[in-house]
């Protein structure tokens, strides 16, 4: 016999309980739909003992920050801003297939400070746990709870509680940090990170929504999500897109002919 899918309301009743006996939250805050949801019910059950938390780094995109904070005053919860230092780990800067593992290391550290008796809380949902997310092991390290995995929620029924809970980031994009644009192996920086946002952001002022500029040296590679790579062969469109790239600082453009697809950097690693 065949049972009905949970309902939103469903999924908010699963939520609410797992939050509701904690001493206080603060929540790895980054004002995507995932966060923004435990963020949300956090604020619903705890009240003002929860706290959202946003890092600011060079690999943060242009807007992100100011798109965090205007969620978090929709929710109305707590937030704060803080400064994060993975730069200066040589683990990170090396971008070997963990550096995600010293990023949410240098996160949580200064997460858990914050926390003091209250608990830590992510965004990761029940879909990350089949992707290469060793960030999921230094989460453990740190005692950090995923409310959404807890519940086993993906992405697509995080999106309806958002859109039940009034959330506006029910619908925003994934915006994961720029150092996801830079092949492993090859050095982070803060100019690289600063071209890509250029190029980025000077894409997403022609309009394009969901895209990526994937870094390879002199080589900008741009990938375009499908509903909107067909606007590249509009008369003129290419040579501006390129153009635009290229102004970031990038000598070589290349659009790639088939639709972004999130994580594709990781696809020929095996989860843990």
């Amino acid at each position: 016999m065949a049972f009905p899918a949970p309902s939103p309301a469903d999924d908010l009743a699963a939520l609410e309980p797992l939050l509701a006996g904690l001493p206080g939250a603060v929540v790895a805050f980054s004002g995507g739909v995932d966060s923004s949801v435990v963020a949300a019910v956090a604020g619903r059950v705890l009240g003002e003992r929860a706290l959202a938390v946003t890092a600011v780094s060079p690999a943060l995109a242009t807007g992100e920050i100011e798109a965090a904070s205007a969620v978090a005053a929709a929710i109305g919860v707590a937030h704060r801003v803080v400064t994060s230092t993975e730069l200066e780990r040589e683990g990170y800067r090396r971008n070997g297939r963990d550096r995600c593992y010293h990023c949410k290391t240098d996160l949580y550290d200064r997460l858990t400070t914050i926390a003091g008796d209250r608990v830590v809380l992510s965004g990761a949902n029940a879909d990350d746990l089949g992707d290469w997310r060793p960030g999921l092991t230094a989460a453990a390290e740190h005692g950090v709870r995923h409310p959404l995995v807890e519940a086993g929620l993906g992405k697509a029924r995080i999106r309806a509680l958002a859109e039940l809970l009034g959330l506006p980031s029910a619908a925003k994009p994934a915006s994961p940090c720029l150092a996801s644009r830079i092949p492993y192996g090859t050095t982070v920086s803060a100019p690289v990170l600063a071209q890509i946002d250029r190029a980025e952001a000077a894409l997403h002022e022609r309009g394009y929504a969901v895209l990526r500029v994937r870094h390879h040296g002199d080589l900008g590679r741009v990938q375009i999500a499908g509903d909107e790579l067909g606007r590249v062969d509009e008369p003129g469109e290419r040579a501006a897109v390129e153009a635009a790239v290229r102004a970031a600082g990038y000598r070589e453009v290349e659009i790639d002919p088939h639709p972004f697809r999130s994580g594709s950097l990781n696809l020929e690693i095996t989860p843990a």
